[in-house]
């Protein structure tokens, strides 16, 4: 059988789960990119490897019908699970609905869809690229305070920013569009609460609650996510809103990460990304949860059907905590990836970063050194070796 995965950029949910996973489910994989020398190299030598504009769903339909057949056709990329979606339907193969993917990657048209359904309504507006200087000035006026501006079609917290009143917002979009000309934004009220996620998986019958994560934020006003704790189950009535909303986007196949607030028992979607979650925090839910979550999701994409209930622990306790760069600059010393067991708490160590690389900072998750995951059965436990292993290991940043 003939999976065909497409990828922009080489990712660890790739490399060391969905691969390995294709391998274990014995299926012969095809990896469609538009960056094939950034994958050569990096996987097994019988996975394919084939040029492509993956952005372009036309490119990716083409290609697919002049080489092998497909019974699969996947991404785990936030940038292009519209493509997939609709190469899929193309070839009569499952997959996700494509106006879901839209609806979802588009944060002006989820908040438009959202409001129409009746379940929640966020002041949001829409900057065009190139949006004249007076349109701009009179959006400033009119928005609430505090408020967010992102990028419409943005990942990882890229430009997302708090702002305080109309020069700063004024200020920040300017910033933002000369960085990014060709890129819409968003501006839409800050919704206040304690940062979540919904783990979620579907074959379009059955979907499953995998759990969660409660996240916590760098200082303001900048959402890089420094460190989550697994929550096993959310509250009943959070979990019934979030589910909800995500019924009313069309979201019900395959994986998904959504991000939420919840204040004074409301639940507010902040955004939803329709692909498995990302930063290792994927192979730490399949450890934790003891199921061979990838090939699950692979599944999903085949046309298998999900048990009705998984076999999955609920036991478990897990951190996930990510050292972040300080300065711009060279990095000069750093731990190498590691493995240890201490007081039943198994923890990893993944650097993201290499020695003698030099970055700016950004403000964003591409400040990340490194992962720390650790999984044990008691929260506190786990808390306690992660700190003993941050206090030990040192990260020296050059200017």
């Amino acid at each position: 059988m003939r999976l065909y995965l497409l990828a922009l950029n080489p990712t660890d949910s790739v490399t060391d789960g969905f691969l390995p996973a294709a391998s274990r489910l014995g299926l012969d994989v095809t990896v469609l990119t538009d960056q094939p020398d950034a994958h050569r190299g990096r996987y097994a030598a019988d996975v394919e490897i084939l040029e492509c504009d993956v952005r372009d769903f036309r490119a990716v339909i083409s290609l697919i019908s002049t080489h092998h057949a497909p019974d699969a056709v996947f991404t785990n990329s936030d940038h292009v699970q519209m493509q997939a979606a609709l190469a899929a339907e193309y070839f009569g193969l499952p997959g996700k609905s494509w106006q879901a993917t839209l609806r979802v990657k588009d944060k002006a048209q989820m908040r438009r869809h959202l409001a129409a359904a009746g379940l929640d309504a966020v002041w949001s507006t829409e900057l065009a690229a190139g949006t004249d200087p007076d349109a701009l000035t009179s959006i400033a006026a009119d928005a609430p305070y505090p408020c967010v501006v992102k990028p419409r079609e943005g990942v990882a917290s890229e430009d997302v920013i708090l702002v305080e009143g109309p020069e700063e917002l004024v200020l920040r979009c300017k910033e933002i569009q000369a960085r990014r000309p060709g890129a819409a934004l968003v501006v839409e009220e800050y919704l206040a609460g304690e940062l979540y996620t919904m783990e979620t998986l579907g074959d379009g019958t059955v979907r499953h609650v995998l759990g969660g994560f409660h996240t916590q934020l760098s200082a303001p006003p900048y959402f890089i996510e420094e460190r989550s704790a697994f929550v096993p189950a959310h509250p009943e009535p959070v979990a019934a809103q979030i589910l909800a909303q995500l019924d009313a986007l069309g979201i019900g196949f395959g994986i998904c990460h959504t991000e939420f607030v919840v204040h004074e028992g409301r639940a507010r979607i902040i955004e939803v990304n329709y692909r498995a979650i990302g930063d290792q925090s994927d192979q730490l839910l399949e450890q934790l949860l003891g199921i061979p979550l990838f090939e699950l999701i692979l599944r999903t994409h085949l046309g298998e059907a999900l048990p009705s209930e998984p076999a999955a622990r609920r036991d478990g306790a897990a951190r996930i905590h990510t050292p972040c760069a300080d300065r711009a600059g060279t990095l000069t010393a750093a731990p190498g990836a590691i493995d240890l067991e201490v007081d039943d708490v198994r923890l990893s160590y993944r650097p993201t970063r290499a020695v003698g690389e030099r970055h700016e900072l950004y403000h964003t998750n591409r400040d990340f050194l490194g992962v720390v995951r650790a999984i044990g059965t008691d929260l506190a436990t786990v808390d306690r070796v992660v700190a003993d292993f941050l206090a030990a290991q040192t990260w020296e940043i050059t200017p």
